[in-house]
Order: C-alpha cells, then structure tokens, then sequence
C-alpha cells in the first residue's frame, strides 16, 4: 500500500473550502497589532496572544534590529555547540530574576520546550500526571518520554488524587498542568495541585504560556498569583505572547537545569533561538518589569470586554479568571462556528474558532483574546459586529 494513499483520502479541509467557511491561513500584511491590514481589508484583531502590545513596541523593534545588525541573521548550531550568544546568557539571568527561580534555560520554540523538558524529567519507570485540558506540546512531550501518563478531568482534584494513588511509591512523578488554559481562559487549581504533590511526593510543573505578562504580582505568572512560587518545581513558558519574540524556556532550580541542558534530545540536536528573537524577548522582559502596571491593564480590558458581552447576553464559557484575556464565546455546532467565524472576517473582526477535539462535539467556541493596547472603543466597535452575527445565526 502506498504510504501516501491516507493524505489522497484527506477530504475535511477540501469540504470546509467548498462550503465557503474556511478559516485557516489568512495572510497578515501589517503588523501584529490591536488592527490589523488582512488580506486587503481592516480587521480588528481579536485572535492573537500578543497579550501586551509589544510586537509593536519600537524599543523591541529596535532591539531586534540591533541584533541583526551585531550577530546576523542567525546562530548555524546549538546551544550546547557553537550556537551560545552572550544575548541568551542575559536572557536567561534575567528571566531567571524576574521569575525567582534558580536558573533559566531557553529553547528555540514553545512547543520544543515542553518536549524536551517532559521528555528528560520523565524517565521509563516515571508516572506523568496531565490534566485533560492540557496543551498539545505536553501530550507530544509525555509521547516522547520513556513514562506512563495518566490524566484527570480538567480541574478535578479528586480525579488527580485518584492518579496520584496509583503510583507505585518507587516511582517518580510530575504532575502537569496548564496555569492559564488557552482554550477556556481558565485558571488551573494550583492550591489544591500543589497540596496533593507535597502529600504524594510529587513534583509540579505548570505551562505558564498563557501566565506570564498576564497575572501575578508585575505579571509573573500563575504561581506568583496564588502565591506559590516556591511549590511550583518547574515553570515552562513562551517568548511569543506576551514577550513579543519567538522561543520557550524552563525555569527551575539549578542542578534540574543544568542536568537537562545535557541530557535533553530536543535542545541538544536544535539550533538555538535567532539573535534578534533573544534580543527582543529580552527588551520585552525589561519592558514589563519596568511597567508592572500592563498587567493589570491587560486585565481591566479583559473585564471590560466581558462587561459588554454580558450586557448584549452573549454566553461566555465560564471557570473563574474573569480578568484574563482569553475570553471563549458558545457558538456549540462546529460548521455554524466557521460560518460565524468566516461573517466576522468579513466584517472586520479576526476571532479564532476551537472545534473538536481542542473542545467537546457541541461545545464549539469562538476564541476572543485581548491586549494591553486594545481601547474600549474598539472592544466596542468589535462587539457591535459579534453580537450582530450571532443574533443573525441565532445563538
């Protein structure tokens, strides 16, 4: 049989294209700002994790710029070879500062760092403990790795305590969790996560992707928010939201570290992040320490936003975190959520949409996200044309 004959068969993308509701792979032709040039037309931008503004921030810019101009285009190897930059040292001892943890290693990508983190913590005879909800790196970076993965239903302690009992108590285990959960908005139990290990003598790690820049004392994350940033053993996170760049991290103390730096597949055999992403991750850093107050701008426009939507009665998926920026609207039918989604476009509005399997069968959503920078006006202006489209499709 021919190995090919499985992408012949592949129809779904063809079927969405025929119906006119495709949603996938629209063209930027300006920035990544609060409005967008897209395809010809004015789009207000309402899809992106550029959840404090910086891509557009001239001090970044500049930075990058500058990088180009000292160290080119690129490092030609990795980290653990000849593609080490003083860029990344600073990058990761201030990260390391601003985050309070022992020491800092950078990774080319988001996704990259969740499958070599997971990978190397995770031996044969380990236990890896996932919430449901979970991003799809992790799943990749439990695949990966050598151990047994069980999950529990998102947010349920006693279902985790139900995991955390069937590990053998010889074994090593890593619970793993999402802090903000990219679909939903939600906000992990870490309290309650973070009890359990000290009980069963596991170790935490929390995906603070969505986290960082968005909650926590000066925006530090999830941990910092429930006050539990020395519970927490390992934080991963990305450059290419709220940090503005491209690239991942794992922050830990230093002997976890420094044993991953050497032993990890996917950082050892990866080139090492580009000098301008180094660069201007690190300005967007310095940005939010010295502005601690674009958090919690961030967060009154994410309050601001749900205000609105609840005055035109639009259902909002609901699981605490009133104030973070991701903000999932019910439209539950996948095909009129494309429908939905390809009306906005057109009318001006880039929202994504999460289908099966990112959610259950009828509980389809549009994914709305927020900046720092985006104005009331515009919220307004934005939620005019949504809760026009959804009272046309009858939601």
């Amino acid at each position: 049989m021919d190995i090919f004959e499985k992408f012949y068969r592949f129809d779904k993308a063809d079927e969405v294209r025929a119906a006119g509701v495709y949603p996938y792979f629209h063209a930027l032709e300006s920035k990544q700002d609060t409005e967008v040039i897209m395809e010809g037309k004015r789009r207000i931008m309402l899809g992106s994790n550029n959840y404090l503004g910086l891509t557009t921030h001239p001090e970044v810019i500049a930075a990058g710029i500058k990088a180009f101009e000292e160290y080119g285009s690129g490092c030609s190897g990795s980290r653990f070879l000849n593609g080490t930059l003083n860029l990344h040292l600073d990058l990761e001892k201030e990260l390391a500062g601003f985050l309070r943890k022992e020491e800092v290693m950078t990774f080319s990508t988001g996704f990259q760092s969740n499958l070599g983190i997971i990978s190397t913590v995770v031996g044969k005879n380990d236990y890896v403990i996932m919430d449901r909800e979970n991003h799809a790196s992790l799943y990749d970076g439990c695949k990966l790795s050598y151990g047994k993965m069980l999950r529990y239903r998102h947010n349920d302690m006693a279902g985790l305590r139900r995991c955390l009992e069937q590990v053998p108590e010889n074994a090593g285990a890593l619970i793993v969790t999402d802090g903000v959960f990219s679909m939903g908005g939600d906000i992990a139990n870490l309290p309650e996560i973070c009890a359990l290990a000290e009980e069963f003598g596991a170790r935490v790690m929390v995906d603070d992707a969505h986290g960082l820049g968005v909650i926590g004392e000066g925006g530090r994350g999830t941990a910092s928010y429930f006050g539990l940033e020395d519970k927490v053993d390992i934080y991963m996170g990305t450059f290419s939201k709220s940090l503005a760049s491209l690239g991942g991290y794992m922050a830990s103390e230093h002997k976890v570290v420094d044993a991953v730096k050497h032993t990890c597949r996917p950082f050892i055999f990866s080139a090492s992040m580009t000098p301008a992403n180094a660069a201007c991750a690190l300005k967007a850093l310095q940005i939010l320490k010295a502005h601690p107050e674009l958090p919690e701008t961030l967060q009154e426009r994410a309050l601001y936003m749900r205000k609105v939507l609840k005055e035109k009665q639009i259902a909002m998926r609901s699981g605490g975190g009133e104030q973070i920026p991701i903000i999932p609207i019910y439209t539950y039918d996948m095909l009129r959520t494309l429908a939905i989604t390809t009306e906005l476009y057109k009318r001006g509005v880039y929202v994504n949409s999460s289908l099966p399997p990112a959610v259950g069968p009828n509980e389809c959503l549009l994914r709305t996200s927020l900046m720092a920078t985006h104005t009331h006006e515009l919220i307004d202006e934005a939620v005019d044309i949504i809760a026009d489209v959804l009272k046309e499709f009858e939601v």
